[in-house]
């Protein structure tokens, strides 16, 4: 399409030494690749891990980036911190807006600016639940967190709406304490509504409240860059077209909004936060850790609900990270679904109400079909004799085709049956 002068590649689905066609065209086009990682875990208790960020800035390289993006979210919890199992969520999950967790996201970014050769920008995301005793709005959250770090900030306006619907905060509000000057570029994109809760599934179209975000942006600074994020259901090019004339439409409106306002009044700076001095990170790093994991334990493995939560929103937040886990093993191992049928997402999800993720989609791939062997399933011997075809090529360190014994096997049967 004309005017597409970049895109955005979820980081952990590139793999550099193998980059797709379509990418390849892209960058020969011209057109910057930007890789969005949503593994890291910034806002966790634990410092960011070496092999994450090695493997980011590697894409980083081969993709020619002039920045790399990443989450204000948790995304993982226990382990040597807490000396309880390490549980994963599958899903970026909000960080209280406290000093502790403030201490420890600005070393968790230093840290990240440190090994990356590119500038690092860091998202708001959305959310279901909030944490109770939050210190700070999210504005003076990101304020505070780009002053103490220099980190650029990727502001989603989807995300700020999503909040408003899910949590009642005042997207406006939030606007207004952001630190302008630090924003890298804007994502919008968007959702549906169910039950009351707003859903923020880059699978819809965007809304007008979410524009209205974008121009009320838009009014305040000229944002560098405006990205629509949309990751399935993919309309017409005519239809995805008119979405991308409307985010224009809403950046012009907003622009002619600033520049009246600037004609006609002084600027004044707006109220910020005071500074505080940054805290031990260590004793944060314990509490935050006993923290996140309480509640990622009542959301994946049915422990009781930490004091202060929802629990209705908490149970509606359980209940969606099941079903991604459901949704994105079925695209990681599209095996599964074929070889289970209609039984495949019943039984998935009885499976994950006792079992948590512990070690990414893939491992969860592999111990569902595992789980499902050692109980006799499926009932239907042909499927069953299939399924532990799939995890007995799938569970060693090289797949049974690539091992020697097995190639060797294949070759002679296959000589045999020429004969």
């Amino acid at each position: 399409m004309p005017g597409i002068d970049w895109v955005e590649v979820v980081a952990e689905n590139v793999c550099p030494g193998h980059l797709p066609e379509s990418l390849l065209r892209l960058r020969e086009r011209g057109v910057t690749v930007v890789p969005h990682g949503v593994s890291l875990g910034l806002g966790g208790a634990e410092r960011p891990d070496e092999g994450r960020l090695a493997s980011l800035a590697e894409r980083a390289e081969a993709l020619g980036s002039p920045l790399v993006t990443e989450h204000i979210a948790f995304v993982r919890a226990g382990g040597p911190l807490t000396a309880s199992p390490r549980l994963e969520a599958g899903h970026l999950l909000p960080v209280p807006r406290t000093r502790d967790a403030l201490d420890v996201l600005c070393e968790n970014v230093r840290i990240a600016q440190d090994a990356l050769p590119v500038p690092l920008a860091v998202e708001n995301i959305a959310a279901l639940i909030s944490w109770p005793g939050e210190e700070m709005t999210e504005g003076q959250f990101l304020y505070e967190l780009a002053d103490r770090t220099g980190v650029r900030l990727l502001i989603d306006v989807a995300n700020l709406h999503t909040n408003h619907v899910n949590r009642g905060e005042d997207p406006a509000e939030a606007l207004a304490g952001l630190p302008l000057e630090a924003i890298a570029y804007v994502h919008v994109a968007g959702g549906v509504e169910r039950d009351g809760v707003w859903h923020d599934s880059h699978a819809h179209p965007v809304p007008g409240p979410v524009l209205d975000i974008l121009t009320d942006l838009a009014s305040r600074v000229s944002p560098p860059g405006v990205l629509l994020e949309r990751d399935e259901n993919f309309p017409e090019p005519a239809e995805l077209e008119g979405e991308l004339a409307a985010i224009r439409g809403a950046l012009d409106k907003g622009a002619r909004g600033r520049a009246e306002a600037e004609a006609t009044t002084a600027g004044v700076p707006a109220a910020r936060p005071g500074r505080r001095e940054q805290g031990s990170p260590e004793p944060a790093r314990q509490r935050l850790a006993l923290a996140q994991t309480a509640l990622l334990s009542a959301l994946v493995a049915g422990t009781p609900v930490p004091e202060g939560f929802d629990r209705v929103r908490m149970g509606v937040q359980a209940r969606a990270l099941a079903a991604k886990r459901a949704d994105v093993v079925a695209k990681v191992a599209p095996e599964l679904p074929v070889v289970l049928g209609a039984e495949y997402r019943s039984a998935f999800l009885a499976y994950a109400q006792v079992r948590p993720m512990t070690g990414g989609y893939r491992r969860d791939a592999l111990d569902f079909a595992e789980h499902l062997l050692l109980a006799g399933r499926p009932r239907e011997a042909r499927a069953r004799r299939e399924l532990r075809e799939w995890w007995l090529e799938r569970s060693g360190p090289t797949p049974r085709s690539r091992r020697p014994a097995v190639r060797l096997a294949r070759a002679t049967r296959r000589v045999l049956l020429r004969r």
